[in-house]
């Protein structure tokens, strides 16, 4: 795929609806800073959008993904496979947000007790104040490292590396 041409023509699709690119953020829900990006071909639409722009500007997705027009158009299954597989994507990433939220929210409780500890001098307890603040330090840097991976650049590679890896040993 060619992203500036995909974006070129995304471009000339918006410039023939004789819209802004503010108004195509509008319908679209999105900024209007990232549908210049989209027409500068330095990002392209998730895939739920794309559907959406297929639909907007009455184009078949291959048309956009090719970066020009063809003359047939895009059959209905294939359109309602794309919008279930962008339906699925959508899911995917609310689930792995509600478990980032939910491990946010554990790490604040853990540093709340952490810093509370520290104030009512729980390390000099003895052996159950230590391992207190040692669990929830833990928690606190176990919650900051899944976090910088799961943000990654890498975390499609590591998400198919524990596909494969669950996958054999079923």
């Amino acid at each position: 795929m060619d992203q500036q041409k995909i974006g070129e023509f995304l471009k000339t699709l918006r410039k023939e609806k004789n819209i802004t690119q503010e108004d195509l953020a509008y319908e679209m829900n999105v900024s209007r800073r990232t549908v210049s990006r989209w027409e500068t071909g330095s990002n392209l639409p998730d895939l739920a959008i794309l559907v959406e722009l297929a639909d907007y500007y009455d184009v078949d997705l291959r048309e956009i993904f090719n970066g020009e027009r063809k003359e047939e158009n895009m059959d209905k299954d294939l359109k309602d496979t794309m919008m279930m597989a962008a339906d699925y994507t959508d899911e995917a990433k609310a689930k792995v947000m509600r478990r980032m939220q939910l491990l946010f929210i554990a790490a604040t409780v853990a540093g709340i007790v952490y810093i509370g500890g520290l104030f009512i001098g729980l390390d000099q307890i003895g052996p159950a104040g230590d391992f207190i603040s040692g669990l929830c330090l833990g928690i606190m840097f176990g919650v900051v490292i899944v976090g910088i991976i799961i943000t990654s650049r890498n975390a499609d590679q590591i998400a198919q590396w524990k596909r494969e890896h669950i996958l054999r040993k079923s």
